[in-house]
């Protein structure tokens, strides 16, 4: 499966990340099962633990759209390396897709990918 459009709306979404604090802007994008793709940007508060990851907001924008199956998620970043979905964001992707293909983007726009699955060994699930 080719995610070129997926990477440019992650890429996309990016840009609209609200990050005062890190200074890291993420941008995400997910894909239903029947196609359809949702953005999300992380957004910041200056107490952290509100601070709303950027594939939480795609995933509840999908899910409060009517969509339960994701198949891939595609996540990007500011930041070194391959921007990789948190702890908390690989157990809420879980729920939507255990089997989805995550797509981690660097700074320069390269990706690679792993299944859900084996980042988040010993899930847990309905």
């Amino acid at each position: 499966m080719l995610y070129e459009d997926l990477v440019a709306q992650a890429l996309a979404a990016k840009e609209k990340g609200y990050a005062p604090y890190s200074g890291i802007r993420v941008g995400a994008a997910v894909k239903t099962a029947d196609g359809s793709i949702f953005t999300g940007a992380n957004v910041e508060n200056a107490a952290y633990g509100l601070t709303i990851c950027a594939e939480r907001v795609a995933v509840a924008k999908a899910v409060t759209e009517g969509f339960r199956h994701i198949v891939a998620v595609a996540v990007a970043w500011d930041g070194e390396g391959f921007c990789t979905p948190c702890g908390a964001c690989r157990q809420v992707l879980y729920e939507f897709g255990p089997g989805m293909r995550v797509i981690m983007i660097d700074a320069q726009e390269r990706y690679q990918e792993e299944v859900l699955a084996v980042l988040l060994p010993h899930a847990f699930g309905v």
